[in-house]
């Protein structure tokens, strides 16, 4: 009886844990879809080829794009990539390979956690004072670094990660047919984990395509096409947060367009890494 009486209970709290867990997991997905809707039945009427080829107008005067924000979005985040990339791969490789069991590996790995927390607005705040101060102009580059910033712990963490799974048998053969350490880690390791640390990167870069706070503080916004990297520089998420906050309607379309077009642009790039490095399965 008491047997009895334990299984209906532990049938009873499993049949309302997994009823509140799909009553959530609704709620989450209805809430995606609803954004979804919002943001493009109000911004594909902003979506045009002049959207994507002319410059701003001037408050109150309709027409004009955005084709200056979208270029120095993209030569921000690609400037950002660069200057990441390689300090977060070799921090990874660091923490992976070389640095095992070390204090300053621990504090490495520490930092980059905690990092990975710190608020964009932070982040930015402390690029004002690193570059923004002493240059005392705003410029693309101050942006890009505040970018970089933010992209570094997510790389560092996810090539540590990623090269943990390789297996250490891989390691140990490559290095008894006579490989350098080196060799064994470059030619063997990273082939092995090409496609999670490829995936990492991408993932780091959507992580940054829609950050405002950061580049309010370190590359403003501009109204021209950009000619240097030192210098205020057009980018698509000030320019949302200017636009929505603006009295002018067509400026409030522009905004829901922009943000059209970096929704569109995170979820492509979401399934292309979902989609390109999936596991393939040999019949």
């Amino acid at each position: 009886m008491m047997e009895l009486r334990s299984r209906r209970r532990r049938k009873a709290v499993d049949f309302v844990v997994k009823a509140v867990s799909a009553a959530s997991g609704l709620v989450g997905l209805l809430a995606l879809v609803w954004i979804l809707y919002t943001v493009i039945r109000r911004g594909f009427g902003a979506i045009n080829f002049e959207f994507f080829t002319s410059l701003p107008t001037p408050p109150g005067i309709s027409g004009g794009g955005l084709a200056n924000a979208i270029l120095g979005t993209v030569a921000m985040t690609l400037l950002a990539a660069v200057i990441a990339l390689p300090i977060g791969i070799l921090g990874g490789v660091y923490l992976s390979e070389f640095g095992k069991g070390s204090l300053f590996a621990d504090f490495v790995r520490f930092l980059a956690n905690v990092l990975v927390g710190v608020p964009s607005i932070i982040i930015g705040v402390f690029i004002y004072g690193l570059i923004v101060l002493p240059m005392k102009a705003f410029s693309g580059f101050a942006g890009a670094a505040a970018l970089a910033v933010i992209m570094l712990p997510i790389i560092v963490r996810t090539t540590e990660d990623m090269l943990n799974l390789v297996p250490d048998a891989l390691r140990e053969s490559a290095l008894a047919m006579g490989a350098s350490r080196r060799q064994a880690v470059f030619d063997v390791v990273f082939r092995t984990a090409r496609s999670g640390l490829i995936t990492g990167v991408l993932l780091s870069v959507a992580r940054v395509s829609g950050e405002t706070a950061p580049l309010l503080f370190t590359a403003l916004n501009s109204p021209y096409w950009f000619k240097s990297l030192s210098a205020p520089i057009a980018n698509l998420t000030v320019t949302i947060f200017n636009y929505a906050m603006s009295p002018y309607a067509d400026w409030q379309q522009q905004a829901w367009g922009a943000s059209l077009l970096i929704m569109l642009g995170i979820l492509a790039l979401n399934i292309f890494v979902r989609m390109m490095f999936k596991p393939r399965h040999k019949s």
